[in-house]
């Protein structure tokens, strides 16, 4: 019995290929580098506008800590579309290198622009625990309960903030892995 190796295997048709148009229209699409260039100001821009005040938002009901934290998801969610489109391209052909540059990049960017996001979970975990709660009861910080509970399920594995970014640094994409 016995099997000839010499047949060939029938040729591949194309495969299919993502349509990623919705998020993008291209790698090298103004919109893409314009969403990195948003990206990167906005997370600056965060960080200047909220580190160190965490607690002074919380004062009250938590309106501003609750403006915060949709300023925040809506930052994730738009760092999120970038690295998503950069990685569905690079995973359609992982053999192309011009597709694996756009990866890399991707990621680096991605991690520069989040590494000013990242005291923002380590200072809402800094926050007292009984003014949280209680500003979590009713009011606008209600609606965003699921999440800071999520966040504070982290509270007793943080690290010294130094060694956080550290860590958020050496990451490949940061927070968004």
């Amino acid at each position: 019995m016995s099997a000839s190796l010499s047949s060939a295997a029938p040729a591949l048709a194309d495969l299919p290929e993502w349509d990623l148009g919705d998020l993008y229209p291209a790698m090298d699409s103004p919109a893409y580098a314009r969403d990195l260039e948003r990206a990167a100001a906005e997370c600056r821009d965060f960080a200047r506008d909220y580190r160190g005040r965490l607690g002074e938002l919380l004062a009250g009901d938590g309106a501003r800590l609750a403006q915060a934290i949709a300023r925040f998801e809506a930052l994730d969610d738009l760092l999120g579309r970038i690295i998503s489109y950069a990685s569905l391209i690079y995973a359609g052909n992982t053999s192309d290198p011009e597709r694996a540059k756009f990866y890399g990049d991707a990621q680096d960017k991605i991690t520069a622009a989040s590494s000013d996001l990242l005291f923002f979970t380590l200072e809402l975990n800094r926050l007292d625990d009984g003014a949280l709660e209680a500003a979590m009861e009713s009011g606008p910080l209600a609606h965003w309960r699921p999440w800071i509970e999520d966040t504070r399920r982290e509270k007793p594995f943080q690290l010294e903030d130094r060694i956080e970014l550290l860590f958020h640094e050496k990451s490949s994409t940061g927070a968004h892995a």
